[in-house]
């Protein structure tokens, strides 16, 4: 990532912890921001958590201009401009990643949190349908909205000091170390180039066969867990 994306993406963040202070009351939700926690094989980096008696709420951010077309399965979703298209991880899949990593690295069950995607982009629209948790624009309606009580006041401070003593370190501007960030970046290529560990949920892949259609034949891996994670990745012959 270059020096000028990375700004881009820490200025919509920012953006948006700022947003959080006016829209949500301190004294009820409490938020920490761009966590990176170990996992069981690696690391994850989570742009926003904020903790509450209604739930985790976990928010994967995306700065991105232009028109989003995608769908709540596909692995890869298009960002297009006027002559030019660009595809991206499906981050409705990032952030089920991470809420599984703060699963495991809290010990709390799956009912616990609530998975947000936003889209800050001044000029971002989203051109297809998909789940009402992937919002342009700020997510405090949609946080508001959770107003089933799940968690006692005395165990959202646990979890925050847990989330906060755990993380890796950052620096003073609340940004990433240069350890961290290297340490994260080693994780996402060991993760991605794995044949024996889904990237996804970090369940176990299994070398699979096609037995129908034009395809019929043809291996590649998916996830153990399927039908509760469909990562699949091809095998590309050498």
């Amino acid at each position: 990532m270059s020096f000028a994306a990375g700004f881009k993406g820490w200025l919509g963040e920012a953006a948006l912890s700022v947003a959080k202070k006016i829209a949500l009351n301190g004294d009820i939700y409490r938020e920490v921001n761009n966590v990176t926690i170990a996992t069981a094989n690696g690391t994850t980096q989570i742009d926003h958590i904020i903790v509450s008696r209604y739930g985790i709420f976990v928010i994967e951010t995306k700065n991105m201009e232009g028109w989003i077309f995608g769908a709540e399965a596909q692995p890869k979703w298009t960002q297009s401009f006027r002559k030019s298209k660009f595809q991206f991880q499906n981050p409705l899949h990032q952030n089920f990643r991470h809420i599984k990593a703060l699963e495991e690295f809290l010990g709390l069950p799956p009912s616990m949190f609530h998975s947000i995607v936003c889209f800050v982009g001044e000029t971002c629209k989203l051109k297809t349908e998909l789940p009402d948790n992937v919002i342009c624009g700020g997510p405090f309606g949609y946080i508001k909205a959770k107003i089933e009580v799940l968690l006692p006041d005395a165990q959202i401070v646990e979890i925050v000091e847990a989330i906060k003593t755990g993380m890796r370190p950052k620096n003073f501007l609340g940004l990433s170390t240069r350890e961290t960030k290297q340490e994260h970046l080693a994780s996402l290529k060991d993760r991605h180039s794995s044949t024996t560990t889904c990237p996804k949920c970090g369940g176990e892949l299994i070398l699979r066969t096609i037995k129908k259609g034009e395809k019929s034949g043809q291996q590649f891996y998916g996830c153990g867990k399927f039908p509760a994670c469909r990562y699949m990745r091809s095998i590309v012959e050498k």
